[in-house]
């Protein structure tokens, strides 16, 4: 799972910040508690004078429709691929978990490169499960009835140490279970699965960070920031223009 969902510019920060002050909690909120502060007095003309109109945001709603559509069609072969091991998404002992450091089981072996200590140049597909087996986050474009991808990961983005140790020897292509113990978590720095140092789970499906996928992930990012700016009143690309 990513420590930052999608990295923030500067200029981003400030006003990301700003919108969580103002606002209060959502997705907004969360980038709030991971980039930095300052600038507050001269970002809040500009927020001001960038609030979106009711037609602007139904054309980004639109638009993120569109390329999620779009997405979802693209990686069907994949989602076909990964959803065989939906049943792998099962209740496990927290504590044998934290005890255990990171295990990996292979599902599927891939036949592309294989991923070396420190190698972030790779999409992924995933589901992050606790121990109740609740998912937590997924690429599926549902977690409790998917049926497909809406999203992947980029791991140059930046992964918890759990994660980057777990997919170490995984070649491109293959499905791997990686169980990671709180510490190469999240510890006690974030509450994840209803409290602090829970271990977790993840399936992970690594991919080439090539295109059409690599432009068409980036282009899906960018559609879904404009409308999450949107619905807190805000357009993105006026805002990020001035």
């Amino acid at each position: 799972m990513n420590e930052k969902e999608l990295k923030t510019s500067p200029k981003q920060r400030v006003f990301i910040i700003l919108i969580a002050v103002i606002m209060v909690g959502s997705i907004i909120a969360s980038y709030a508690a991971i980039v930095l502060a300052g600038g507050a007095s001269s970002a809040t003309s500009t927020v001001d004078s960038a609030k979106i109109s009711e037609e602007k945001k139904a054309e980004y709603e639109e638009a993120y429709s569109k390329k999620v559509a779009e997405f979802e069609a693209a990686t069907k072969s994949d989602y076909d691929k990964f959803i065989k091991y939906k049943s792998k998404i099962a209740a496990y002992n927290e504590t044998t978990a934290n005890e255990g450091g990171v295990l990996v089981e292979d599902l599927k072996t891939g036949s592309g490169k294989t991923l070396e200590n420190g190698d972030s140049e790779y999409l992924a597909y995933y589901v992050g499960w606790c121990a109740d087996e609740t998912i937590f986050d997924s690429s599926f474009n549902s977690n409790t009835n998917p049926t497909a991808f809406d999203k992947v990961l980029d791991a140059s983005l930046g992964m918890i140490e759990g994660w980057r140790t777990g997919v170490e020897g995984m070649k491109l292509g293959g499905i791997r279970i990686i169980t990671v113990p709180s510490e190469l978590a999240y510890g006690d720095s974030m509450e994840i699965c209803g409290g602090y140092n829970k271990p977790l789970k993840f399936m992970v499906m690594a991919v080439a960070k090539e295109d059409p996928l690599k432009t068409m992930a980036s282009e899906l990012d960018a559609a879904y920031m404009r409308v999450q700016y949107a619905n807190y009143g805000i357009d993105y690309d006026a805002m990020m223009s001035q």
